[in-house]
C-alpha cells in the first residue's frame, strides 16, 4: 500500500490529488510503524512468558482482566486563533493548508478527511465519528502547505527517461530503478523475510506533525468537552497554523458489560414461604439484574417481571448450604433512601452458586476499572450515511428553458398554447433521445 501511494504520488498532475495521495502514504507510514513495535511488544511478552519466575516474583493469585469495550470519538474540533488583521480584516497574504487527524488506539490507526483551511475558518471541524475497541487514544494533526504547484510530480520520471537515453541502456536502467519510488520499499535480506526501509523521499507535498494530545478513561464524559494540546513546530513553519492550543470533542465508552449479558440462567425468588417462590430468569447487564417470567421473554423484548439494581454500592453475599436441600441463596442488598432493601435469590446447585457469583465479581470488577463509563449507558451516535450529490440537470437544454416560463393565466393564452403543444413534446422527445 505504501509503495502504490508512493507511485501515486509522484504521477500527481492536481493540487488536490497530490494532497490525497500524500495523505495516504502519511497514514501508511504510520500504520507500518505502528505494527513494527506492536510486533515487538508481543514478541517481548512471549519471551518473558516463557522465562521461569522466582516465587517470590509470583503475582497476585487473582489476576482478573477487565472486560473489553468500545470507545468512540466524534465532532472533532480544534479552534483557531488568527490575527485580527488577517480574519477581520483580510490583509496580508492567504495562507491555506490542508489537515487531517491520525487516531491511534493500541495497534489501531484511523484517519479523518482531509480539510482545507485559512484564515477565513475560526475552527478545524471533522465530521467523522470514529469507534475503537481498546484504551488510550493518541490524537495527531497533521498539516501540509498546499499553497504550492505540486503539478510537477513525474518531473523526475521525466529526467531519469531523458539522461537514461543518453547514458545508454545499462546505466539508464540502474538510473531509473534508483529514482523509482516504488522499487525503494521492500528488499530481500539473503532469501529471508523482507525488511522496511524508510520511506522513500518522493517529490510533492508532505504532512507534518502540527499537535497532538493522549485521551484516556479519565477523559471519557457523556458531552463535548476542551482538551489540551501539544503543538509542535512555529510560526516559520509552512505548515503551520494559529492554534488556540486546544481541541474540543465527544469521547463516549461503551464496556462489554454494560452491552452485553454477562450472566443468565433461571433461579427462584425467596419469599416467606417456601411453596410461594418465584422461579424467574435471570440475565446480568450493566447496572441491573433483569429477572423474566420465562427465558422467551428475553428475545420477545418483554418487560422483565422486576428488576434489582447492580451497581458499585451493591453487596452481594452466598448464605451458608442448607443441610436438608442441595440449594443455595444469594442475597442482593441495595441502599434505597437510608434503608437497606435486601432480594434473596435461590440456586439449584453449588456449581450455579458458584458460576453466579464469579459473575457478579467480575462485574463488579469491570465496574471499577471502567468507573464512570459504568454508571449510565453512554450513546455511541454514528453519522448517518452521506447523501449523494444531486444529479445537476443539463443546463440551457429546452427542458430548462419551457420551465423558466411562467404559466400562463389567460384561458385564451392557455388554448393558443395547445396548438404548439404537441410540437414542444415532440422536441423535448428528441433532445433527450439525443441525449442519454
Amino acid at each position: 500500500m505504501r509503495d502504490g501511494a508512493c507511485k501515486l504520488l509522484a504521477a500527481c498532475s492536481q493540487r488536490d490529488q497530490a494532497l490525497e495521495a500524500a495523505k495516504s502514504l502519511q497514514t501508511c507510514s504510520t500504520r507500518i510503524m505502528t505494527y513494527m513495535s506492536e510486533l515487538q511488544r508481543m514478541k517481548e511478552a512471549q519471551v518473558m512468558q516463557n522465562v521461569p519466575r522466582r516465587s517470590s516474583d509470583a503475582g497476585p493469585l487473582d489476576e482478573r482482566m477487565p472486560c473489553k469495550g468500545k470507545v468512540a470519538i466524534s465532532d472533532l474540533r480544534i479552534p483557531l486563533m488568527w490575527k485580527d488583521t488577517e480574519y477581520f480584516k483580510n490583509k496580508g497574504e492567504l495562507h491555506r493548508c490542508a489537515v487531517f487527524c491520525l487516531l491511534q488506539l493500541g495497534g489501531e490507526i484511523f484517519d479523518t478527511d482531509m480539510v482545507i483551511v485559512d484564515r477565513t475558518l475560526t475552527d478545524i471541524c471533522f465530521d467523522n465519528t470514529i469507534v475503537f475497541p481498546g484504551f488510550e487514544l493518541r490524537v495527531e494533526l497533521f498539516s501540509c502547505c498546499s499553497e504550492d504547484d505540486y503539478s510537477a510530480g513525474s518531473t523526475p520520471r521525466k529526467l531519469a527517461s531523458k539522461l537514461s537515453s543518453s547514458l545508454g541502456r545499462s546505466a539508464g536502467k540502474k538510473l531509473r530503478a534508483a529514482m523509482d519510488p516504488g522499487q525503494c520499499s521492500l528488499v530481500s535480506n539473503g532469501g529471508a523475510a523482507p525488511f522496511l526501509l524508510p520511506v522513500p523521499a518522493v517529490p510533492g507535498p508532505k504532512y507534518h506533525l502540527l499537535a497532538h494530545t493522549t485521551l484516556s478513561l479519565s477523559h471519557v464524559q457523556d458531552n463535548f468537552r476542551t482538551h489540551d494540546l501539544t503543538i509542535s513546530g512555529n510560526e516559520e513553519c509552512s505548515y503551520w497554523l494559529p492554534l488556540y492550543g486546544s481541541v474540543c470533542c465527544r469521547l463516549v465508552a461503551q464496556p462489554r458489560c454494560m452491552t452485553q449479558q454477562m450472566m443468565s440462567g433461571c433461579l427462584k425468588q425467596c419469599g416467606g414461604d417456601p411453596q410461594s417462590w418465584t422461579k424467574v430468569y435471570a440475565v446480568l447487564k450493566g447496572t441491573s439484574l433483569f429477572c423474566y417470567q420465562q427465558q422467551e421473554d428475553v428475545e420477545a423484548n418483554v418487560e422483565p417481571a422486576f428488576t434489582i439494581g447492580i451497581n458499585k454500592e451493591t453487596r452481594i453475599r452466598a448464605s451458608e448450604k442448607d443441610p436438608h436441600s442441595k440449594a443455595q441463596n444469594i442475597c442482593v442488598s441495595n441502599q434505597f433512601g437510608g434503608e437497606e432493601v435486601t432480594h434473596t435469590l435461590t440456586t439449584e446447585s453449588r456449581e450455579d452458586t458458584h458460576r453466579w457469583m464469579e459473575a457478579f465479581w467480575q462485574h463488579f470488577y469491570d465496574m471499577s476499572q471502567w468507573k464512570q463509563c459504568c454508571d449510565d449507558l453512554m450513546k455511541i451516535e454514528l453519522p448517518s450515511p452521506r447523501k449523494p450529490a444531486p444529479i445537476t440537470p443539463k443546463q440551457g437544454s429546452l427542458y430548462h428553458e419551457m420551465a423558466s416560463l411562467s404559466t400562463p393565466s389567460s384561458e385564451g393564452l392557455l388554448l393558443q398554447d395547445n396548438a404548439v403543444s404537441a410540437e414542444i413534446r415532440a422536441l423535448l422527445s428528441s433532445y433527450y433521445n439525443d441525449s442519454y
